[in-house]
């Protein structure tokens, strides 16, 4: 991965993440580009009022988040000097969803990487409303880091999946990258398997995926998703979760189970988004 997205509203989620990139990718070659976003409806009086007649509108509203951008990624240069790092500006007035899709595409974004709330609840509350948006629209790798979850070495990866059918390989790349890159030992988690026939179709198509790539193979039936992944990443003690979503009904089942079971999953640990 040569090109990382960092999303910034300047909040301690938002910092928190970066921290966490920092060090994800410490000794690696990448550019950081730090994305600062701001609606017109954030547009506020004071901010009118305090500017110069001959200030535009746009100007107006965007001189102190351009100038706190500036700060942010000043200090990160100087936090970094010791690391390949690049980092790049950016500001944009749009709605954070068109700004990402705009950047992803311009500069060819191998990973976006956001912070969480953390907290359960409402699906809002859990990875909050903006990043919610950002995994249900963007079709870009996403990284999304709990709040207060600091950067430990990634030992273990989880992988949670459904059904084989439809992925490929240069859709896992990020997750073999990850696990190349920190040595990390992988592990594939089923959901719901319904025979040995589907379990060993499973099992061939998760062979030819990943090739060359050794993991190991879990599976669990008949529990709702969010139990089934929050008490295997807490016995197992994985550092990093994967999910590939494709499906509006996955991404729902997945953060609150079935309507039987009122369960919410709360990104225990960091949760790698892939995308087909």
């Amino acid at each position: 991965m040569k090109n990382i997205l960092l999303p910034t509203d300047f909040s301690a989620n938002s910092l928190n993440a970066m921290t966490y990139a920092m060090q994800l990718f410490k000794d690696q070659e990448c550019t950081f580009y730090v994305l600062n976003v701001q609606k017109h409806s954030e547009f506020i009086l004071d901010d009118l009022m305090a500017a110069p007649t001959t200030t535009t509108l746009h100007s107006a509203i965007a001189q102190d988040n351009k100038k706190e951008l500036h700060q942010l990624v000043t200090q990160l240069k100087e936090d970094n000097n010791n690391q390949n790092f690049t980092f790049k500006k950016l500001f944009d007035f749009d709605s954070l969803t068109a700004a990402i899709k705009q950047v992803v595409a311009s500069e060819i974004i191998d990973l976006i990487i956001m912070g969480s709330n953390g907290a359960t609840g409402a699906k809002e509350v859990i990875f909050g409303s903006n990043t919610l948006k950002v995994i249900r629209s963007v079709q870009c790798p996403i990284l999304v880091i709990p709040e207060n979850y600091n950067f430990k070495p990634i030992d273990y990866i989880l992988f949670s999946i459904e059904d084989c059918k439809g992925l490929k390989k240069n859709q896992i790349k990020p997750l073999i990258q990850i696990k190349e890159m920190h040595q990390s030992s992988l592990s594939v988690l089923e959901l719901n398997p319904n025979n040995e026939m589907d379990k060993a179709n499973l099992k061939t198509c998760l062979k030819d995926l990943f090739e060359d790539t050794p993991f190991n193979y879990h599976s669990i039936g008949n529990v709702p998703i969010p139990m089934a992944i929050n008490s295997t990443i807490q016995l197992l003690n994985f550092d990093m979760h994967t999910l590939s979503i494709e499906a509006k009904s996955f991404l729902n089942r997945f953060v609150f189970g079935t309507k039987d079971y009122e369960i919410c999953y709360g990104t225990m640990v960091p949760l790698l988004v892939l995308r087909p």
